[in-house]
């Protein structure tokens, strides 16, 4: 997996294959599948977070190989890494973390349903009242959904959607002289159409019963093909290459090319073709020939394809077997305060979600949309909920006749379509829609509030690491800044003056802003380390995100260690940097924790000889961040924030719970403390509450 590259002045250093480092990342999220200590029904979810993961990753980052793998030599030999030799090993450990993955099910999973008298059915197991009750639901309900294609010469090609099951049919023992001695059919599971991919069948005393509607199918087989005696069924499922195909400029109908590369999504070539290692060779074959999918695209899976789907395995109304329940907590001073904007008006404010209530932003939206002093609205959206409640927000404010300006990224994979919708619902309202930016993707997520007061405009910011999404808020961990200070929240008119002519001949004087002066901002701020380091004065960082990836700032960081700058590092996903490597990395640690909640936000804390410097931002160190996204990284700078922020660092800092190292090993403390950083976090600040103060909030 480590390996060593080599920059233009022929010196090597060691560096983590990006895609076999994400995938160390998606074990971690098997190894909370396997965490005995998780309750079970979370468990099960997190297998379903591993399989959606491993989807994603197929569809884009396999598919991406696959394309480099196919481009003539010669340009295949100028890229850092082959892409033939790197596919190779991706597939091997996928096809290894799969085989764990079947492990885990068998073994761990559905030995712990038994014990909790949750029997999970095949179409082998039913006894004779559970046969009668699952043919009639069959005829009732799914043999109606139902629509099997016979694989023969007249189907040359047969289309099969992206992340949809399938079951692959083999026929034999034709009932009949005149029928073929053998024949294939395919037919979609309609899980979409059924409501799920799991039927409950009745409990008995204290017992219950659930089946994959695969093997309810299964089962009733013969129904469906009354000419053969012999019916298998085997499960198939296609990844297709989800790269969009879109010129990253804003000239002409960008909103036509998303729309047009959705519909090619749907169409892309097979990046795999999951199949049961069950299926006999000859149906995988028609199945091949009808679907015009290539053998190199095939991945042995299990029985089951789209573990995704349980998400929505039943619950069984069985509360201690789910993580107790964390009620989103009030902020103990914008709680008090009446008004969100004239509470900002007297001091800045730090959110933690999901911690404490995304109330608050929706709330300063809505207050935003009605309060007539209000004149302009602007505000980044990239990933917005489905019903929005800020988006609802922005398009009354519109309809209010404020000067509503809103940049929508197109581009937010998987997204395209919810941002589409919300486009064109602003638009009918009178907003003025930014699509994006030109050869860029818009990811910092910022709000900016200007209001009337006393005959002059006052500016309100919004901050944050997380996006304007009210669902992702319960699950993703990030920190939001609500804020007045005239420093920041001019920065913040300028990002939205880049946005809307694109001349990057912009200044900040406290924003980081990626891709004007982030990167050459947080150069200056380790090369003050390395100075100070070298001149004897202690030098330290502390740095968090998501992935460290970018070789420009690892070699950075790899510099700052030789000149003994301690660097902590907590990398929730891709770390391409490796630690702890003598006379390269020795005073580099990285950890990573995984655990109920996504950790989302990024935070740079800067030494500075003891004068620390504290950045919280949307951006991640890799290429894209800091080169080709437009990013905000913004300064704390209230000392009462600064300290509730670097408790929360500190609290992941000690972690012995959920924290991992690059290896994967769980991170051990010299004394066992029991530091479960986000279970602490949550009772820190549900400690700020004062007594007497009911600290859980109430949504209105």
């Amino acid at each position: 997996m480590e390996k060593h590259q080599t920059d233009k002045k022929n010196k090597t250093y060691p560096f983590i294959n990006r895609e076999l480092s994400w995938l160390a990342f998606n074990y971690r999220v098997l190894q909370e599948a396997k965490d005995p200590r998780v309750p079970l029904l979370e468990r099960i979810k997190f297998m379903a977070i591993f399989s959606s993961n491993l989807d994603e990753y197929f569809k884009v980052r396999v598919a991406t190989l696959k394309r480099l793998v196919m481009l003539k030599k010669k340009t295949r030999e100028k890229l850092v890494e082959p892409p033939t030799e790197t596919l190779e090993q991706v597939l091997q450990e996928v096809g290894r973390q799969q085989e764990e993955f079947g492990q885990v099910f068998r073994e761990g999973i559905l030995a712990d349903l038994r014990k909790e008298n949750i029997h999970l059915l095949t179409e082998h197991d039913l006894n004779a009242k559970q046969q009668t009750f699952v043919k009639k639901y069959f005829k009732d309900t799914l043999q109606p959904l139902l629509l099997p294609i016979l694989l023969d010469e007249t189907q040359t090609h047969l289309f099969l959607k992206d992340q949809t099951v399938y079951l692959g049919v083999h026929l034999t023992e034709p009932k009949t002289a005149d029928a073929p001695a053998e024949r294939f059919a395919l037919m979609e599971i309609p899980t979409k159409k059924h409501g799920g991919r799991f039927l409950k069948l009745p409990t008995v005393g204290n017992k219950r019963y659930v089946m994959f509607i695969d093997d309810v199918i299964r089962f009733c087989m013969g129904t469906l093909f009354p000419d053969y005696a012999q019916q298998k069924a085997h499960a198939v499922k296609v990844s297709r290459d989800a790269e969009l195909d879109i010129e990253d400029e804003i000239s002409g109908n960008l909103m036509t090319k998303i729309r047009k590369s959705l519909k090619k999504r749907e169409t892309g070539y097979p990046a795999r073709l999951l199949y049961d290692p069950e299926t006999p060779q000859v149906l995988l074959e028609a199945i091949m020939a009808h679907t015009g999918v290539s053998e190199d695209a095939l991945v042995e899976g299990s029985k089951y394809h789209n573990f995704r789907d349980f998400f929505q395995f039943p619950d069984f109304n069985l509360p201690q077997l789910k993580f107790e329940p964390q009620p989103a907590l009030i902020h103990p001073q914008l709680e008090q305060e009446p008004n969100i904007l004239d509470a900002m008006k007297k001091q800045d404010y730090l959110v933690h979600y999901p911690y404490q209530s995304f109330d608050y932003v929706l709330k300063l939206f809505q207050e935003a949309a009605e309060d007539p002093t209000v004149q302009s609205i602007s505000a980044t959206l990239y990933r917005v909920a489905e019903d929005s409640a800020i988006a609802k927000a922005l398009v009354k404010a519109a309809k209010n006749g404020k000067l509503v300006t809103v940049v929508v990224e197109l581009k937010a994979r998987f997204d395209e379509e919810s941002n589409m919708f919300w486009a064109g619902k602003l638009q009918k309202a009178g907003a003025n829609v930014i699509l994006g930016a030109p050869e860029l993707k818009v990811h910092s997520k910022l709000g900016l509030i200007t209001r009337v007061e006393a005959g002059k405009m006052k500016h309100y910011a919004y901050l944050s690491t997380g996006n304007y999404n009210e669902d992702t808020s319960l699950i993703y961990c990030d920190h939001a800044l609500f804020t007045s200070n005239p420093e920041l929240t001019k920065d913040v008119e300028q990002v939205f003056n880049f946005l809307m002519d694109g001349q990057p001949d912009k200044t900040f004087n406290r924003l980081l802003v990626a891709p004007i002066n982030m990167r050459e901002r947080f150069v200056e701020l380790i090369n003050r380390e390395i100075r100070n380091a070298k001149k004897g004065l202690p030098a330290s960082m502390i740095l968090k995100m998501n992935a460290l990836q970018d070789e420009r700032m690892i070699k950075k960081l790899y510099e700052a260690s030789k000149a003994g700058v301690k660097v902590q590092l907590l990398v929730r996903g891709i770390c391409c940097l490796v630690p702890g490597q003598e006379k390269v990395s020795e005073h580099i640690q990285m950890r990573s924790i995984v655990d109920r909640y996504l950790e989302h936000a990024r935070v740079y804390i800067f030494h500075n000889n003891g004068e620390e410097e504290y950045y919280v931002a949307s951006a991640d160190w890799m290429t894209r961040n800091l080169n080709r996204r437009v990013e905000v990284c913004f300064p704390l700078l209230e000392p009462k924030l600064v300290a509730e922020l670097r408790h929360i660092i500190d609290l992941q800092l000690q972690d012995d719970t959920k924290a991992r190292n690059v290896d994967n090993t769980y991170v051990e403390a010299d004394t066992k403390q029991e530091v479960r950083a986000q279970y602490a976090t949550y009772d820190y600040l549900q400690s700020l509450v004062p007594k007497g103060i009911d600290p859980i909030r109430k949504s209105e």
